[in-house]
């Protein structure tokens, strides 16, 4: 079964739509002690990191999530977290891969933030693309993106320059774009987590 980590930053209804879709159970992880009723971890996210960041601090989470042993998936901000360091705000995150969240802006001239539909092309063997095909479309939102990095991305996606779309390391994954709101690709995605 799936934790969902509620910590007042995620978008948490579209999430368990998708999830109920799926037949794929879950429950809220409200407190520190609730990690070990789960199986598997999602830490969703939308809007400001380092906001997020502070109310996961304020919610006593923060401190369990590098220690936790199942799998683990970042959604959006979710996956932001899992980084050292995020330009918006000059935020310290949770450090689980020393890679930086960055701000579009200062590397193109096009429409920010990113939004809409967008090919990904996974970089390494990965479970969580199983079955997913290489120019897949994955629906985005964001104006930060993680920096592409040889060791920790899994995917990269291009938006005037190649950045990760999503990041591996250990038992931690995180994907920029929003797989419940990504038609069968997402849903295939969100059926490959459940199953590691």
């Amino acid at each position: 079964m799936i934790g969902i980590v509620n910590y007042g930053a995620g978008n948490i209804f579209s999430l368990t739509a998708a999830l109920d879709r799926l037949n794929i159970g879950y429950g809220m992880i409200n407190d520190q002690n609730a990690f070990d009723l789960y199986d598997h971890i999602i830490i969703p996210g939308v809007g400001h990191a380092g906001s997020a960041m502070n109310k996961l601090h304020e919610s006593g989470l923060a401190a369990r999530i590098d220690q936790l042993e199942q799998p683990v998936l970042g959604i959006c901000v979710g996956m932001q977290l899992l980084t050292a360091f995020s330009e918006e705000g000059n935020s310290d995150l949770l450090n689980i891969m020393p890679i930086r969240t960055l701000h579009f802006d200062k590397q193109l001239a096009g429409k920010v933030p990113h939004m809409g539909w967008n090919s990904i092309s996974p970089k390494k063997d990965s479970a969580i693309f199983q079955d997913i095909a290489d120019k897949s479309y994955f629906y985005f939102v964001h104006s930060y993106y993680i920096e592409e990095h040889p060791r920790y991305t899994a995917a990269i996606c291009h938006y005037g320059i190649d950045f990760s779309a999503a990041i591996e390391h250990n038992n931690f994954i995180g994907v920029q774009f929003h797989p419940e709101k990504s038609g069968v690709a997402g849903e295939q995605l969100l059926k490959n987590f459940s199953r590691l």
